[in-house]
């Protein structure tokens, strides 16, 4: 039994229960895609308990033991990134959005890929928010789907770049978690900043959608007051 209780027989049943036609030239495809999203959760994983025992004091060196790696790796490979105040769910998001990407075969992460990311995680205040507002995941993943670009010729491996309108709505995440008084940037932040990274085929596809900055910004303030009046009864 691994420590997550997940058996590789788990992965493979699941794989060939939600792709029963294909071949398996196409399962191996469809395999590396899940090992890397994986991969990339597990990453995510040592990142979180790295920011913590920052938090506590301890050093890089220490870190780097902790990890089996030296002082110097570990430093760069866990040093605090864009992503370091995303709540557990947009995390998971931008993971969905490079899974879209490979899925889309683009060598690139779009605010496309990141808008499909959040459509994706459906615990998240940008999900509710967004059906709420379209009365139809299928509409908005619709909308998203025609405003994709042509498939690629091949899924890439390893890393996927953000294009410069995602890292400037990634910024904007930050700025409107500022805004807010908030010091976590969840998906509902990240909405956000795909509407206010105004020439991104992200905010055409919310605006075609009949959303607005300011409205958004309002409805996100408002429903964010709401889950926290709740918890705190």
């Amino acid at each position: 039994m691994s420590p997550l209780d997940i058996s590789l027989a788990d992965l493979i049943a699941r794989l060939d229960e939600e792709l029963p036609d294909a071949n398996e030239l196409d399962r191996i495809s469809e395999a590396r895609l899940r090992a890397q999203t994986l991969s990339d959760l597990g990453d995510q994983l040592i990142d979180h308990y790295v920011s913590k025992a920052k938090r506590t004091g301890a050093s890089w060196t220490e870190i780097g033991d902790a990890i089996g790696v030296s002082k110097q790796a570990a430093q760069q490979r866990h040093t605090p990134a864009p992503f370091e105040r995303f709540t557990n769910l947009n995390r998971h998001s931008i993971v969905l959005a490079q899974e879209a990407a490979r899925t889309h075969k683009h060598d690139f992460i779009g605010t496309e890929h990141i808008l499909l990311g959040l459509l994706g995680e459906p615990r998240g205040l940008a999900y509710e928010v967004l059906v709420a507002k379209t009365e139809s995941e299928q509409r908005v993943r619709d909308a998203i789907e025609e405003a994709m670009p042509p498939a690629g010729e091949k899924a890439l491996r390893g890393h996927i770049a953000f294009r410069p309108e995602s890292k400037e709505a990634i910024e904007q995440a930050h700025r409107a978690a500022a805004d807010l008084g908030h010091d976590w940037i969840g998906t509902e932040h990240t909405l956000l900043g795909l509407i206010r990274t105004e020439k991104s085929p992200a905010a055409r596809i919310l605006r075609n959608l009949g959303f607005a900055p300011k409205e958004l910004h309002k409805t996100v303030k408002t429903e964010i007051a709401k889950r926290l009046a709740a918890r705190d009864k």
